[in-house]
């Protein structure tokens, strides 16, 4: 699994990807957050307080991460390297979570400058120090989760088409589903559509978010992304 993570690791690093992902994602929120005159602005707030990059984050990170994982498997099938990479001594679970750590890896190190918001916020508050680390940390951990789902997610749809257009749109509309959709529809049904809430991403990681750690979140995330793995593995096998 390891010798997959490196390669895999190291490839972004080898072509612009890394660069670009890395990138985007702080342009597009240090945009939101520190320039555009909008209700994200931090400095237009009026109080220290990082929960608009929270609210960015998924939303960028929804397109952002099929950008990273398309390739994964749908360049394996469009050049015929899957063959080669199965006769290795290695298990398809190890193909696949060697990818998926790789992928996950960098996602996380998109995320490390960020603190720097944090440490500016932390500075801007009245007095200095006035801000909810509780919610701050929990923050955090909910988008390490959603960005395992996510990465999750894309795994497998690189292993349904040799195209990684196709697979990047099919990976962007199954996250925009499980983040938004289910919220979207519940809210159609009014307040006794619980259900259909908890069946989406969004509920989840709003619960994080408030910096309190229910296990029942834990094991949504953690089952969710098991899952989406365990069908890519799935695939792995039955080609």
């Amino acid at each position: 699994m390891f010798a997959i993570l490196k390669k895999e690791f190291n490839s972004f690093f080898a072509s612009p990807i890394a660069y670009l992902v890395i990138g985007v994602f702080l342009l597009i929120n240090g945009l939101f957050l520190w320039i555009f005159k909008n209700d994200f602005n931090i400095l237009n707030a009026g109080f220290a307080d990082v929960n608009p990059f929270f609210y960015i984050a998924p939303w960028v990170f929804l397109f952002l991460i099929p950008a990273i994982t398309m390739k994964s498997f749908a360049d394996e099938f469009s050049n015929g390297t899957i063959e080669l990479l199965k006769t290795k001594p290695l298990s398809n679970w190890q193909i696949v979570m060697g990818k998926f750590w790789a992928s996950l890896l960098l996602v996380i190190i998109s995320l490390i400058p960020t603190l720097t918001y944090v440490y500016t916020i932390y500075q801007l508050g009245n007095p200095i120090g006035n801000l909810d680390f509780g919610n701050t940390i929990g923050s955090y951990i909910g988008l390490l989760f959603l960005a395992s789902t996510y990465t999750a997610i894309g795994l497998f749809t690189s292993t349904l088409s040799k195209n990684q257009i196709v697979a990047f749109i099919l990976s962007v509309l199954i996250t925009f589903l499980l983040f938004y959709g289910f919220d979207s529809i519940s809210n159609s049904f009014g307040s006794n559509s619980l259900i259909l809430k908890k069946i989406g991403i969004n509920e989840h990681f709003k619960s994080i978010s408030r910096g309190v750690i229910d296990t029942r979140d834990i094991i949504y995330f953690l089952s969710t992304t098991f899952f989406f793995l365990f069908i890519t593995k799935t695939r792995l096998n039955n080609e």
